[in-house]
């Protein structure tokens, strides 16, 4: 009987736990998710056929790398401050040694209008000065070193570094299509002097992605470069007190298609503006320029380049941020 009375103890004893665990796991609450870092970074970098800047080859037509990494705060779903460094391979007539950027700004959203405001400035590391030619050449002891450019006499300064300040925008007319306005502005493009004004429009419609998580989008962009009068460095009277080129403004298009996977990008792409080869000689200042015959006013001598001329490029790139690739 004592052994009846025990077993049965036992058994109320061992319901009671299982009854007590099963309340307690029911009444538990999970841990609350980790909070959200509001500190991200964006890095990426790409390899093309050329490097164009609104219809311009930065390259010579050769092809070009380019890395960038930028930090992002996110002070809420709607706001973001960034600030960034980027580098790109350049030919340029005064040999710097490469393209170097930094950048800083803020994207505020409302809906499907995305705004980026910031400031870029283009660093041209390791340039020289071709202008002996004339008075102000002659005044600068580099310049005196290295005479005008040596193919064709251009010349060029040895800082053609400069800064912009911009304003963007794109508007998500559907999920699959967008459009966008750009606005940028610096007194003195390439530190020639000449102030610059640059409005471009554009827009991207992306298909379906495929099965096989391929993606597919077509872009395009019309854009108008406003510039002005340089210093008397480019002075076609090569004198110090003289005027400056008045540059010609000149409009820019480029049409592409791209293919995503993931993180990558190959992007299929033709570009072209409305500048003269005798205009675009006057404002490159290119080092390759040798045909003859294209005289305009601000290029008396006729000399021609092919730098802002149409052109077929490609460019494969990965573009990646810690939040949602790398930590992840």
């Amino acid at each position: 009987m004592n052994k009846f009375f025990s077993a049965l103890a036992i058994a109320a004893a061992f319901t009671a736990t299982a009854a007590s665990a099963a309340d307690l796991k029911m009444v538990t609450k999970a841990p609350p998710p980790a909070p959200v870092s509001p500190w991200d970074i964006a890095f990426g970098a790409s390899i093309g056929s050329d490097y164009i800047f609104r219809g311009i080859t930065q390259s010579n037509h050769k092809p070009s790398v380019s890395a960038y990494f930028e930090p992002r705060y996110n002070v809420n779903s709607n706001l973001q401050l960034y600030a960034g460094v980027a580098g790109e391979s350049i030919s340029f007539p005064n040999r710097a040694a490469a393209e170097i950027d930094f950048y800083a700004g803020v994207r505020p959203t409302f809906g499907k209008l995305a705004l980026d405001f910031g400031a870029w400035y283009y660093w041209y590391p390791g340039g020289q000065c071709f202008n002996a030619g004339t008075p102000l050449g002659a005044a600068t002891p580099d310049c005196l070193a290295n005479g005008n450019l040596p193919l064709n006499g251009n010349t060029i300064k040895k800082n053609l570094s400069f800064w912009e300040v911009y304003a963007k925008g794109t508007y998500a007319v559907t999920d699959a299509f967008t459009i966008g306005a750009n606005l940028y502005y610096t007194n003195s493009f390439l530190h020639s002097g000449a102030d610059g004004t640059y409005v471009s429009g554009t827009a991207k419609y992306v298909f379906p992605t495929m099965s096989n998580g391929i993606g597919v989008y077509v872009s395009g962009e019309y854009g108008y470069q406003f510039l002005g009068t340089t210093d008397s460095f480019y002075s076609l009277t090569n004198t110090l007190t003289g005027p400056g080129i008045n540059y010609a403004d000149y409009a820019t298009w480029n049409v592409g298609v791209g293919f995503t996977k993931g993180i990558f990008t190959l992007d299929l792409r033709y570009s072209d503006t409305n500048l003269s080869k005798g205009n675009c000689n006057a404002f490159t200042g290119d080092f390759t320029a040798t045909q003859i015959g294209n005289v305009t006013a601000i290029n008396p001598g006729g000399i021609g380049s092919k730098w802002c001329g149409s052109v077929f490029m490609a460019k494969g790139s990965f573009d990646l941020t810690y939040e949602a690739n790398v930590k992840k």
